[in-house]
């Protein structure tokens, strides 16, 4: 696939920030539904991303009846909601309630959120926020009803592009054309081993589409994150956040813990002053050693 001239983009705008090439990375603590649709376990870990120096924090909303089948939801399944996979769906959820002191918690602690909806309904739900920028998840790349709704809002768009073809990235990409595009290099696998995270496909991606390529890993620990900016000059990192992988949850295994949080925020923060310019010089610390040491010049 061939770049278009409206494709092409080092950066897009989120919120006061630039994201892409030449900036800061943009950190997201993907909190999703690690909640387990406990208010006060969603702003204990906000406040987890604003205390590690994180740029948002994300969740997911769904319409349940839109996005599971009635079969799916009377399916059997024991869990703390209790004992079908509607309870557990539901338990899950948050309603515009809990998004308004999101909003309002966020807002206080200076931190960005937004939200991967699942369908049009939970759109619309969240257009009420104003929302700096809308994610989108694999799974719902390939709905193109959807893709072209969230594009119709005007706001930012980052998509994940796990379990994706390289045909069906290009189609997704062909209906964004317009918009302020990020797209996620993902391995869907929870957690994800390091043979599958393939992070040459960053590279991939940016050369193929010319426009901003992020990260969103799944990975145990921190370092693959890492890599991803700078071995290949990821735009942003997302990653799962949690409290406690031991928690009841399907998400809990694949996310970071307080501890991780801080080491990845902290490792990404050396990378541009240890980077440097690239300019070759006699650094003054040296000079005392070299006089010391140098016999010739």
């Amino acid at each position: 696939m061939k770049a278009t001239a409206s494709m092409k983009k080092n950066a897009i705008t989120i919120g006061s920030r630039q994201v892409g090439s030449g900036h800061p990375c943009y950190l997201i603590a993907e909190i999703g539904i690690n909640h387990n649709g406990d208010i006060d376990i969603a702003r204990r870990l906000i406040d987890k991303a604003v205390e590690h120096g994180f740029d948002a924090v994300k969740f997911q909303k769904r319409t349940i009846d839109v996005v599971y089948t009635p079969e799916e939801l009377a399916t059997p399944r024991e869990t703390p909601f209790g004992t079908t996979n509607g309870d557990l769906k539901r338990g899950l959820e948050f309603g515009v309630d809990e998004y308004k002191e999101i909003d309002n918690y966020c807002k206080e602690k200076g931190i960005h959120w937004f939200c991967s909806p699942w369908d049009i309904g939970s759109v619309d739900f969240l257009e009420q926020f104003e929302p700096l920028c809308y994610k989108i998840a694999s799974a719902s790349l390939t709905d193109d009803e959807l893709l072209l709704y969230i594009k119709n809002t005007g706001r930012p768009i980052i998509l994940s592009t796990g379990m994706s073809t390289i045909e069906e990235i290009d189609h997704a990409v062909e209906l964004l054309e317009g918009a302020d595009l990020i797209l996620f290099q993902t391995s869907s696998t929870y957690p994800s081993k390091d043979s599958e995270l393939n992070l040459a496909v960053i590279e991939t991606l940016r050369n193929r589409y010319q426009i901003p390529i992020g990260y969103s890993g799944h990975e145990v620990g921190v370092m693959p994150s890492v890599m991803a900016v700078t071995g290949f000059d990821a735009c942003a990192v997302e990653r799962h956040v949690t409290l406690d992988r031991s928690m009841w949850g399907s998400d809990q295994a694949a996310s970071l813990e307080p501890r991780g949080m801080e080491l990845l925020s902290k490792y990404l923060a050396i990378w541009p002053i240890a980077k440097g310019d690239g300019v070759k010089c006699v650094l003054e610390g040296e000079l005392p050693i070299k006089a010391k040491l140098r016999r010739i010049g």
